[in-house]
């Protein structure tokens, strides 16, 4: 069973970047396709980026070019770098492995983390 615990949040000024970590204990990392998502108050969860246990990546239209995903199998560990952040980009950022289904739909991921809020000033 694998467990994933995010790191990293915290209050950023707009224009700002962060990097997000999605630590992974047990079960084999190297095999998961991960996720990375968001929700804000009153709002449903979104996708925000996408990579397999290959390397390949997916981004959501309003990340692109400003967040890139990325993982290091030897450290069990996603992560997620976020420039140019925005308002809009205030939420609470969870990990999770994808299951079966589409890549962008929440519903077809598992093990989620506990979540880590990243607060976006002006």
């Amino acid at each position: 069973q694998v467990q994933l615990v995010e790191s990293g949040g915290g209050l950023v000024q707009a224009g700002g970047f962060q990097r997000l970590s999605c630590a992974a204990s047990g079960g084999t990392f190297s095999s998961y396709d991960m996720g990375w998502f968001r929700q804000a108050p009153g709002k449903e969860r979104d996708f925000v980026a996408y990579i397999s246990w290959n390397g390949n990546k997916n981004y959501a239209d309003s990340v692109k070019g400003r967040f890139t995903v990325s993982r290091d199998n030897a450290k069990n560990t996603v992560y997620l770098q976020m420039n140019s952040l925005k308002d809009e980009d205030t939420a609470v950022y969870y990990c999770a492995v994808r299951g079966i289904g589409y890549y962008s739909d929440y519903k077809t991921y598992h093990s989620w983390g506990q979540g880590t809020q990243v607060t976006v000033s002006s």
